[in-house]
């Protein structure tokens, strides 16, 4: 079974600091199936995008862009908005990764 991991494990906030899955990501992979891991590697790889992170200008995604109601990063513990430079465009998983929990 194709992964993401990187033997790097460690949760800051909701997010894996080696791979860039969320929690959830990471305890359901197994049951995913090959459609939705493969998704989820398209997100982590770039390929799937919403648009680009204005932080770092890398690719993006957002769940709500894509038609969802909810977005991924809501499971996340919440970050200090305040420290984004624009608190209603999603920032890459790495950037994400990066701001402090609030």
């Amino acid at each position: 079974m194709k992964s993401p991991c990187r033997a790097a494990c460690k949760n800051e906030g909701g997010i894996c600091i080696g791979c860039k899955r969320t929690m959830k990501e990471v305890l359901e992979w197994r049951d995913l199936g090959d459609e939705g891991r493969d998704k989820i590697m398209g997100i982590l790889d770039g390929e799937i995008q919403t648009h680009l992170c204005p932080e770092c200008g890398e690719s993006a995604q957002c769940d709500i862009k894509m038609g969802k109601e909810t977005c991924w990063c809501f499971e996340l513990e919440p970050r200090s908005v305040n420290l984004m430079p624009d608190p209603s465009v999603c920032l890459c998983r790495h950037c994400l990764a990066k701001k402090p929990v609030a």
